[in-house]
């Protein structure tokens, strides 16, 4: 019996699915070592990770597109605490782990309930799921999450005034914060931009912020909704702490340091389970 790879219909490898999986883990261990470091030259991960010059430099290149971090002649750092990855990006960015934390956050939510849902990539995920759901009341500030349960004539939506960032279609604002705080609802759903290792949940712009933490005040239970990317991820303007959340929905198991903070707060943890 031969012990060469076989080909499956399509004429890929199959253990592709395993060189895909390896570079993950060290694309995933790069970012932690340069937040450790500060700084990380390409010589000095390339010896790290035992691979040429040439593969560390793709690999930072991959994470800086990412935003998981910064490219500098040389090395990396970092990842900007100032700017957030653009939406067209962020869309693309682990697409198919944000489906399956959407669809595994709306499984816990019952029809008949009524819900906030905030500005992000993943909560229009969760949307999605939850546009097979009835009897919902929603209330959001977030045109892409109207637009998305529209089609279902059994779901109320209800639009917060404000202005809109054309970037995203997320509205903002002081107006955006008053009509949300005029509602108290049974479930708040909120992503989020990063998560630092302390459990501080950041994000890029202060008038989303002020939108999310409106939202957690009014909810009976939060919800965050976040793929693994974004624990260790800076961001310069702070939400509040990830223990204040009653659940995280996420595709892999956080750090022991934010398990830790969820274990202070009673944060339930729920992992989507991914298809191979």
């Amino acid at each position: 019996m031969s012990d060469s790879p076989t080909l499956s219909p399509a004429g890929h490898v199959r253990d592709d699915s395993a060189k895909h999986a390896a570079v993950r883990q060290r694309h995933e261990q790069m970012v932690h070592l340069v937040q450790e470091m500060g700084f990380a030259t390409i010589g000095a991960l390339a010896e790290h990770f035992d691979v040429t010059p040439q593969t560390v430099r793709r690999d930072i290149n991959t994470l800086s597109d990412l935003g998981l971090l910064q490219r500098y002649h040389g090395g990396a750092g970092p990842s900007v605490s100032t700017e957030n990855v653009d939406y067209s990006s962020r869309q693309v960015i682990c697409r198919a782990e944000k489906r399956r934390i959407g669809e595994l956050c709306a499984e816990h939510i019952p029809n008949r309930s009524s819900l906030f849902i905030n500005i992000g990539t993943t909560t229009e995920e969760v949307a999605k799921a939850l546009a097979r759901h009835s009897k919902l009341r929603v209330i959001t500030n977030n045109l892409n999450v109207a637009g998305i349960l529209s089609d279902n004539e059994n779901i109320e939506i209800i639009v917060a005034g404000g202005v809109i960032r054309h970037r995203d279609r997320g509205i903002v604002g002081e107006s955006a914060v008053d009509f949300i705080k005029q509602f108290k609802v049974d479930y708040g759903i909120i992503g989020i931009s990063g998560v630092d290792m302390d459990g501080t949940m950041l994000d890029f712009d202060y008038r989303e912020v002020r939108a999310a933490k409106a939202i957690m005040e009014n909810s009976r239970k939060t919800f965050l909704v976040t793929d693994h990317t974004k624990f260790g991820r800076n961001a310069m303007v702070r939400l509040g702490s990830i223990r204040e959340v009653h659940a995280v929905f996420t595709d892999k198991i956080p750090p022991q340091s934010v398990l830790d903070e969820m274990d202070r707060g009673d944060t339930k943890l729920f992992v989507a389970n991914m298809v191979s």
